[in-house]
């Protein structure tokens, strides 16, 4: 239920999609999407609304600045997702408008009065925990697929699964090339969504199911089917430990940067041959390549891109933190700068606990080599140039002269610790 108020009195007014299934679902409503049926823009116009939309009318209330747009029906004109051609004239009907919509979870409506309008039987599929397709329209826009793989992440906490026909028609979505025609842009825009919900690796799950995590991750889908060495890696599968470690990494930090390094850091491990299975020698190197060809073709954000190529060189490193020499450890501060980026090194960090708690029966494993880099780095940087300066050392024989007294340090620290 919901008041109306001045500019909305007169107006056929209802609350759409997701506000309505999250009401329904007992979560809190965020954002508020608004259809107004049998209006015109002259009329919503005249009443002080803003319009914003180019291809389709979407107006701004002018107090709220909530978006209000014309009931409309929508008819594939060409590939990709924005070849449409929309109608939003009066006499599209609020059934019409929920008809093109993805899910039917999301193809429900409320009047003021706070009755659901759901011509396509969306609660029932709520509460079967059904992620349904509302009609074959489904299949005009591509980027639906990525959107129920989303929805799928964020409802896997309830036991929500994809409608067989549903996931049928995803995957001949994919056979059919349709995804082919996505634009970068929306395709990150839809992964960055799913990292942040709490089962990102749902998202994965589902998009290598329906053939589209080759389509578009392609680095990601041939880590699947390549054997690590049991000892280390009871799961096995290098495409299984990537989705661990996204688990992992989900429950160490918000950051999307941070998760997105974690899924792809051992991307190199799809570059060993397979005569030298089930060991990969040199995957950290190796890695950096196909890291660097996925986060350019998604047009990933540049410190999701600089994290992850970090995070695919050096993690082997931190496994090995205890075991380095001072001088070692301090070669490895200055290569993922750490000096100066010490937020970057923290997040590195975190990629790299993930990483050893991303196998299966380890998920809680301690991993003291976290902390001990961080104690380090604050013990080299109780050493700093100014003192160095004091002894009377000039010029570049300062950072040399730095190097050596901080691993003289470290080398004193060390002896003190519990390794």
């Amino acid at each position: 239920m919901f008041q109306q108020d001045a500019l909305t009195q007169g107006l056929d007014v209802y609350r759409v999609g997701g506000a309505v299934r999250d009401a329904l679902l007992g979560w809190p409503v965020v954002d508020h999407d608004w259809v107004v049926v049998g209006a015109t823009p002259e009329e919503m116009i005249s009443k002080g609304y803003e319009q914003v939309g180019a291809d389709f009318p979407v107006f701004l209330h002018p107090d709220t600045k909530e978006e209000y747009a014309l009931a409309r029906t929508e008819r594939k004109s060409g590939k990709g997702y924005q070849g449409f051609v929309c109608d939003f004239s009066s006499a599209v009907t609020l059934e019409e408008d929920l008809l093109r919509r993805d899910l039917t979870i999301n193809a429900m409506a409320q009047n003021s009065d706070g009755k659901i309008i759901d011509p396509y039987n969306g609660q029932t599929d709520l509460q079967n925990r059904i992620l349904r397709h509302v009609s074959p329209a489904f299949q005009e826009d591509p980027l639906r697929v990525l959107r129920v793989a989303r929805f799928a992440a964020r409802f896997a906490g309830l036991g929500f699964r994809i409608a067989d026909e549903t996931m049928t028609l995803m995957k001949q979505m994919v056979e059919d090339n349709e995804l082919d025609h996505l634009v970068a842009e929306r395709v990150w825009t839809e992964t960055q969504r799913s990292l942040g919900e709490n089962s990102p690796d749902t998202y994965f799950r589902v998009l290598r199911e329906c053939g589209a995590l080759k389509v578009w991750f392609g680095e990601l889908d041939a880590l699947f089917g390549v054997p690590q060495p049991e000892k280390y890696h009871p799961e096995i599968d290098t495409g299984e430990h990537a989705l661990l470690c996204l688990q992992a990494a989900q429950k160490l930090s918000d950051s999307t940067a941070v998760r997105w390094a974690a899924l792809i850091h051992d991307l190199g491990k799809g570059r060993t041959p397979e005569s030298e299975w089930p060991r990969h020698f040199g995957h950290e190197k190796k890695g950096l390549s196909p890291v660097k060809q996925l986060c350019n073709r998604l047009k990933a954000p540049n410190d999701a891109k600089t994290l992850a190529l970090l995070s695919s060189e050096f993690h082997t490193h931190v496994h090995r933190a205890l075991e380095l020499r001072p001088d070692t450890l301090l070669k490895l501060f200055d290569q993922v700068d750490a000096w100066r980026r010490p937020e970057r090194f923290e997040d590195f960090l975190l990629v790299c606990v993930a990483d050893a708690r991303g196998r299966t029966g380890l998920e809680e494993c301690d991993y003291p080599q976290a902390e001990y880099c961080r104690n380090a780095l604050q013990e080299a940087l109780t050493i700093t140039a100014q003192d160095i300066i004091a002894t009377g050392v000039q010029g570049a024989d300062i950072r040399t002269a730095l190097t050596n007294a901080r691993a003289a340090h470290l080398k004193k620290w060390k002896s003190t610790q519990s390794i």
